[in-house]
């Protein structure tokens, strides 16, 4: 039960030991969202073999952002709830479950990207690292013309852009796990991705960054190769 959120939560995990993956839904609030459509079949190698293991969890989407039928300003304090719930509940969960402060990388595509990204570089103490697969990272393309100080700080391109306090600027430069690729195909808009890779660039923040070609759609064929690949050659 989550006291941020006043709801219960469905957490699933994958897998017995190594990194941790804090794995976002890229087009529903459903956290076996990914696994419905194969992306956890396909990660099973490393989940056997022990390198890798998976907390999919729910988004609030539905009932923020994308929910028309409320204010804008209580979709952003849902979103802020969402956060605590994450860092404040989730975080202290994953521990208990892996037994230790064990490396936790977000990931996610599409919406989830943006989660997994934001989530990671609001809080990188708790964090090792974020994937993010075809996202947009700039929360004005979800709220719609409505811009508060928690939209503020929960926008990467603009929060990361303005960032000079010395610690959390420090943290974000000291980690070298940080991996957000685009594809160029049909609903795909790589520009996004180039967006964040410059304004990291400019903060002296490492980043892994592809684009690949336009044979790549904005799908989940295209988010399980960029998943594996980076595994495969990166973690």
């Amino acid at each position: 039960m989550s006291k941020a959120l006043n709801r219960k939560m469905k957490i699933v995990s994958y897998g017995h030991s190594g990194i941790s993956l804090l794995l976002f839904p890229a087009n529903t609030d459903d956290p076996l969202e990914n696994e419905q459509f194969g992306l956890i079949d396909a990660m099973n190698e490393y989940l056997l073999k022990g390198r890798l293991r998976i907390f999919s969890i729910g988004s609030i989407n539905q009932e923020s952002w994308l929910n028309d039928e409320i204010p804008h300003l209580e979709r952003s304090d849902i979103h802020r709830k969402y956060n605590d719930f994450i860092q404040d509940e989730l975080v202290p969960f994953i521990f208990s479950i892996t037994e230790g402060p064990t490396p936790i990388i977000t990931a996610g595509a599409a919406i989830g990207a943006f989660h997994a990204a934001n989530t990671y570089f609001r809080r990188p103490n708790l964090f090792f690292g974020t994937i993010a697969l075809s996202g947009t990272y700039n929360i004005e393309h979800f709220a719609k013309g409505y811009f508060d100080e928690n939209c503020y700080f929960n926008s990467p391109i603009h929060y990361l852009s303005n960032m000079e306090h010395p610690y959390w600027l420090s943290s974000l430069q000291s980690k070298h796990h940080v991996y957000i690729l685009s594809g160029s195909g049909e609903n795909e808009f790589p520009e996004n991705t180039i967006h964040l890779k410059n304004i990291l660039k400019s903060k002296n923040i490492h980043c892994y960054s592809e684009i690949w070609s336009d044979e790549y759609n904005h799908n989940f064929e295209t988010w399980i190769k960029m998943l594996q690949h980076i595994f495969q050659t990166k973690l």
